[in-house]
């Protein structure tokens, strides 16, 4: 049983998740944590995806052998009656940034009621000219966080809730911000060369000013970015 619930922890579902689910959720990560979108000059971060990627697809494999297993009632019996949430990760990042952070108590978003408890809530953070490169801040809850002058190269940004957090003057170089919610988000001057804002919402951004370009290639992954009311690099309001 405890690797049973294990395993749903790995995919981020809650125990019950049907196999469509399961399968879905191993695509999700799969997408997110496969060798080929990471830098290809560190070894380290190529490590640590193979290892993720390794440890999701076992879990997809003992999930399904164990659906398998299951008579068709009581499969039926563990189907939710609606779309499970999503767990958050439940682990920590690999070292703690110092100072400690101040966060504002109260403060909830949807993305820290997915899992009470599991995960602090770091709304409202000030980590300001902090160095956060090469952390996993996937799937954690920064609204309004002032990340200005922060240097976060290399970071593990996807699905994080950046909403209207301050990222002036940030490195954000070679960052994971796949599906980040930056709506509101202050990017002025900010790095963004090599990173991957592919399904992020960036709308209402501000963006000016932000260093996008290698000569004349666009060097920012925006594949299905929402950039509604956004201010572009060049000062341009897209609409």
């Amino acid at each position: 049983m405890h690797d049973l619930m294990c395993w749903y922890r790995v995919l981020e579902l809650e125990p019950g998740a049907s196999l469509a689910e399961v399968n879905q959720a191993h695509k999700d990560l799969a997408l997110v944590w496969h060798p080929d979108r990471l830098p290809k000059d560190s070894p380290r971060l190529q490590e640590k995806a193979e290892a993720k990627l390794k440890e999701i697809n076992h879990a997809r494999d003992q999930l399904r052998a164990h659906k398998a297993q299951q008579p068709t009632a009581a499969r039926q019996q563990t189907q939710p009656e609606h779309n499970p949430k999503t767990y958050q990760r439940a682990r920590e990042p690999e070292r703690q940034a110092q100072p400690l952070h101040r966060t504002q108590p109260g403060r909830t978003t949807q993305t820290n009621q997915r899992t009470p408890g599991k995960r602090p809530d770091l709304s409202g953070v000030d980590w300001s000219g902090q160095d956060l490169s090469e952390r996993d801040f996937s799937s954690r809850n920064m609204s309004s966080a002032n990340l200005s002058n922060t240097d976060l190269k290399d970071s593990f940004l996807h699905r994080t809730n950046l909403s209207s957090a301050n990222l002036s003057k940030a490195n954000l170089f070679r960052a994971n911000l796949f599906q980040a919610n930056l709506s509101g988000a202050n990017l002025r001057e900010a790095n963004l060369i090599g990173a991957d804002l592919s399904g992020a919402d960036l709308s209402g951004a501000d963006l000016t000013g932000a260093k996008v370009w290698a000569g004349t290639k666009m060097m920012v992954r925006l594949m299905g970015t929402n950039l509604t009311g956004a201010i572009m690099p060049d000062g341009q309001l897209h609409g």
